[in-house]
């Protein structure tokens, strides 16, 4: 494999890998009022492509959130017990839009580093038909 193509492969794992982590953070801030919701996270692990000769990135298992859920008290709410508390879910949204923030940069410089990877190989290409 030419180095090309090793830097493309290393960019493409990075960029599967934040929009991932942007899809798990989406879902997050959708469900932030869902009673019971469990915040997701996955994270990231390298992989060896031995045929390739090189090391890209992987999302890892998708986890719940072990955080204790939030206790609400809504007495009105059609899903409030006898003393009137709802269980909420345990996402933070100034975490997540931090995190979606971090995770949307990252995006960003792996998605500069491919069209970096692909001008210096068509600069090279014209050298080469001169």
């Amino acid at each position: 494999m030419s180095d090309f193509a090793k830097s493309l492969a290393v960019t493409a794992s990075g960029l599967r890998a934040q929009a991932m982590r942007l899809r798990l953070l989406s879902e997050n801030i959708a469900n932030a009022d869902t009673p019971g919701y469990r915040r997701k996270t996955a994270s990231f692990e390298a992989v060896r492509d031995r045929d390739a000769g090189v090391e890209t990135v992987t999302t890892g298992r998708v986890r719940l959130d072990r955080k204790p859920l939030a206790r609400l008290f809504e007495p009105g709410h059609p899903l409030a017990d006898d003393s009137g508390h709802v269980t909420g879910s345990n996402v933070d949204l100034l975490i997540e839009i931090a995190d979606a923030r971090e995770a949307q940069r990252s995006y960003e410089a792996n998605l500069k580093m491919f069209e970096q990877a692909k001008t210096m190989s068509r600069g090279l290409l014209d050298l080469l038909r001169r």
